[in-house]
């Protein structure tokens, strides 16, 4: 029988720390095509998200995958990232948290053939970005 990890439940706790404490969990991801995130607030392949109760709506934080609708300049959206993909949780008033080493999510969780739905943005392309002239 497979170990089970450790970093959901110590998501789970920090998550909890904070919520208790007064203070409001934020977690910082490395998005991938298996991250469902608002890729217009992605920096250097990475977002950092407030993860409180206030912030979220139905936020659920599973073994597998952390999921949550937030509003993101006004606009409700659908967030789902893979737990693979969190890099930390940490308060924001403090910086207190765990930081975990970034790791590649399994291969059945990437879908590079799943065309994005209509709520969905398209995943970001690899490589360096280009300008193309249209004439």
């Amino acid at each position: 029988m497979p170990v089970r990890s450790t970093k959901p439940y110590l998501i789970r706790a920090i998550h909890e720390w904070c919520s208790e404490s007064g203070l409001t969990p934020y977690l910082s991801v490395k998005v991938d095509e298996s991250t469902r995130v608002p890729i217009e607030y992605v920096k250097n392949g990475e977002i950092v998200l407030n993860v409180s109760y206030d912030a979220t709506k139905r936020l659920t934080i599973g073994n597998d995958v952390i999921q949550f609708s937030a509003r993101f300049s006004g606009a409700s959206r659908e967030c789902s990232v893979p737990i693979p993909a969190v890099l930390g949780i940490f308060a924001r008033e403090n910086g207190q948290g765990l930081f975990f080493a970034p790791e590649e999510a399994p291969a059945e969780a990437v879908n590079p053939e799943a065309p994005a739905g209509p709520d969905e943005p398209a995943p970001p392309p690899n490589g360096k970005p280009r300008l193309q002239v249209i004439k």
